[in-house]
């Protein structure tokens, strides 16, 4: 899943189309409690992403006429009522709003494709799986999306109360009696806004400002817009999608990185019973091989560039710059053994020479 060219992963590139990506999405939602968020093709009954586009307008006053300023969103949360969402997106940092056009909009595109690859979730993005792997793998996923999935809700915590059973313990008072409702009404307006706090941050939640709420995790708890994130790689959870484990939000890569291994070479889950460990990380046997040349590193001598491992001959014609510690014009190719690695045992610095990739 990397650019044969310059080896960057293809989040890095704008690859997808937007279509694109709201069919990926729609996949994931697909037999799941989240179908009001998609809708199905007539043409060939793909599901499609409804993605909420917010478009907001205000006038702007010129010296002859009034002109409209246009500002659009290309994802919102669904609320109906627009304001709450525009406050949702002013407690996003600047450069993480979606909007049209600018740095954010890229960022969510980004986080699209790094958080949830279709090969997370689509066999028929996976390369040879054995039949009995695809039906390993339909379960996995089968089972993510019954378990874990799901996506976050903004409310105003105040309008939390009033919800019937999903409503928020608040310390100090038994709601279920009369005198816990006159108890709640001398309470101070400091204490009010203290009742809520964020379960990331641990800071208070600003009576009037939204928050977000994660059905999977309990109504007892909630999040500020921009807390809401990723455990594992602390990114903002793209449109809300997250998936709850252990009491922790994780996007879906680093949700099914808990669960299963993931192949170093080609970025997909493991799920044959063999497969090799090099370097802390986990590779498909086929898989462990050369990043520049992609021969086989079996038995073979590698050197780690980047974190990607790469044969003695593309080290030496593309990665190696040898210095002399002692000063001494005379190179030989015993500077290999420096760096060498071989069936996956490391040999540290040997002689008096090293190696500078």
């Amino acid at each position: 899943k990397i650019c044969r060219n310059c080896k960057c992963g293809q989040e890095e590139h704008d690859v997808l189309l937007s279509n694109e990506e709201d069919r990926k999405v729609g996949k994931l939602f697909e037999d799941t409690k989240y179908t009001t968020l998609i809708a199905k093709l007539k043409s060939d009954g793909i599901p499609m992403y409804k993605r909420n586009v917010m478009i907001l307008t205000s006038p702007v006053a010129a010296k002859k006429n009034v002109s409209i300023n246009t500002v659009t969103y290309e994802w919102a949360p669904p609320v109906q009522n627009q304001a709450l969402a525009r406050q949702y997106m002013q407690m996003l940092p600047k450069e993480k709003q979606p909007v049209a056009g600018s740095e954010g909009a890229q960022y969510r595109k980004k986080q699209l494709a790094k958080q949830l690859p279709a090969h997370d979730q689509d066999p028929s993005k996976c390369h040879e799986l054995s039949p009995k792997e695809v039906k390993e793998m339909e379960q996995f996923v089968k089972k993510y999306k019954s378990e874990a999935l799901g996506v976050g809700d903004v409310k105003l915590p105040r309008d939390m109360n009033t919800q019937g059973p999903t409503r928020m313990y608040i310390p100090g008072g038994d709601r279920s009696t009369t005198t816990a409702v006159g108890a709640m009404e001398d309470k101070s307006a400091e204490h009010k806004r203290a009742q809520y706090s964020c379960y990331c941050c641990k800071l208070s939640m600003k009576e009037g400002d939204p928050a977000i709420y994660a059905e999977r995790a309990g109504y007892d708890k909630l999040w500020h817009p921009a807390c809401f994130v990723c455990s594992a790689c602390h990114e903002l959870l793209v449109d809300m999608i997250y998936f709850w484990k252990s009491g922790r939000l994780y996007c879906g890569r680093h949700y099914c990185d808990s669960e299963k291994p993931r192949c170093a070479g080609c970025d997909e889950l493991i799920f044959s019973n063999e497969y090799t460990q090099a370097e802390n990380q986990n590779w498909h046997l086929k898989h462990f091989c050369c990043f520049d040349c992609d021969n086989i590193l079996a038995g073979e001598i590698y050197v780690m560039v980047n974190d990607k491992p790469v044969c003695k001959p593309c080290y030496v014609k593309n990665h190696a710059v040898v210095r002399d510690i002692l000063g001494f014009g005379s190179l030989d190719l015993l500077y290999l053994s420096l760096l060498q690695r071989r069936d996956r045992k490391y040999y540290s610095q040997v002689g008096n020479r090293r190696i500078l990739p």
